[in-house]
């Protein structure tokens, strides 16, 4: 393999699940007969992930995210395939390779639910063999950067779910890991928090050149960390690659919003014919002040002209599609191989 920090080839997860029918009669039957299924929820991907490099992991649920994230921590055995982080295959669990990575999941904790805080990370001092000094002087670092203060002498059932979540991200990097796998980090927390957690992680990466691999549903978590993003759907890779490349291949449009000091002395024949061109058709829609209209990238300069040459426009704003909107049309387009995949699925396994 590579040198890249992670690398994944042609990575496979299929379980096998027993299936019946409602009733008596069917439970009676499959204790004879048991029916059962094969399901591909990772389906033979391959990447590279590069050391210092945050990117965002996306895919809607079911779509095999956590289950590919769990084989690179280790926590389950791959049907098919290779992968190799820092040199170690993962799910051999060798100690050194644990050492040296975290998974972080928004709806799981690791802290002892019934003593305080600071007791559960000496805990994890003993578990990763922190000496005195490099735990005293993390555990400092990783209050100021988290404002954990207090929290560190309350028990964890006494945090509400933005303080469980910084003490968790605190005591997960407390043994220094080289690569963090985060699923939902920021799950069912308020704005302010999601941005607090969004600035730390963006900080440790920057302090320790950690790689980061990010599951989210909160887009703004993508924007603000990943500037590359893989897309995985019904298990299958869609695409990997610049979340620019991204936005620019799926929504090659710009939305171009004018307010007008008269709004109703243009109308929308009007309008059409200053678009002009091969953009006259483009959807046009009316505002309370004005116009709204989607343009192709490329004619965004020369439309915005004419819209100021040409009416009395107070002000102008050109927008991008939401990357929530352009997610949402990634995940539309059927897996290539998903009708093949459903069909599989549906085999039945006797026994």
């Amino acid at each position: 393999m590579s040198g890249a920090a992670v690398q994944v080839e042609q990575l496979q997860k299929t379980y096998v699940v027993p299936e019946r029918d409602a009733g008596i009669k069917a439970a009676m039957m499959s204790l004879v007969r048991r029916r059962t299924r094969s399901v591909a929820a990772v389906r033979e991907i391959s990447f590279a992930v590069e050391a210092g490099e945050v990117v965002g992991f996306l895919g809607p649920n079911g779509a095999g995210k956590t289950t590919t994230l769990k084989m690179l921590a280790g926590l389950l055995h791959p049907t098919s395939g290779r992968a190799e982080v820092l040199g170690y295959t993962p799910w051999r669990r060798d100690r050194d390779y644990l050492g040296r990575m975290a998974l972080i999941m928004g709806q799981r904790s690791q802290l002892q639910w019934d003593i305080p805080v600071v007791d559960s990370y000496r805990l994890n001092k003993a578990v990763f063999q922190i000496g005195d000094a490099d735990f005293a002087a993390r555990l400092g670092e990783l209050t100021d950067l988290l404002e954990l203060g207090e929290l560190l002498r309350k028990p964890a059932r006494n945090l509400s779910l933005g303080e469980r979540m910084k003490c968790e991200f605190a005591g997960s990097l407390l043994h220094r890991p080289q690569v963090l796998f985060l699923d939902e980090p920021t799950i069912g927390l308020d704005v302010a928090m999601q941005r607090r957690i969004r600035s730390f992680v963006a900080e440790y990466n920057r302090r320790t050149g950690a790689v980061v691999m990010l599951t989210s549903h909160y887009m703004a978590d993508v924007e603000a960390l990943c500037k590359r993003v893989i897309v995985i759907h019904h298990g299958t890779l869609l695409f990997d690659g610049p979340l620019t490349e991204l936005v620019r291949t799926v929504a090659p449009d710009k939305t171009i919003t004018v307010e007008l000091s008269e709004p109703n002395t243009a109308s929308r024949a009007e309008l059409a014919t200053l678009l002009g061109g091969r953009v006259a058709e483009a959807p046009i829609e009316e505002t309370d002040t004005g116009w709204r209209v989607k343009v192709p990238a490329a004619d965004t300069p020369a439309v915005a002209a004419r819209l100021l040459t040409g009416l009395p426009v107070t002000d102008v704003t050109i927008e991008d599609e939401p990357i929530e909107a352009v997610i949402e049309k990634v995940f539309a387009v059927p897996a290539h191989d998903e009708a093949h995949g459903r069909a599989s699925d549906e085999a039945e396994v006797r026994r």
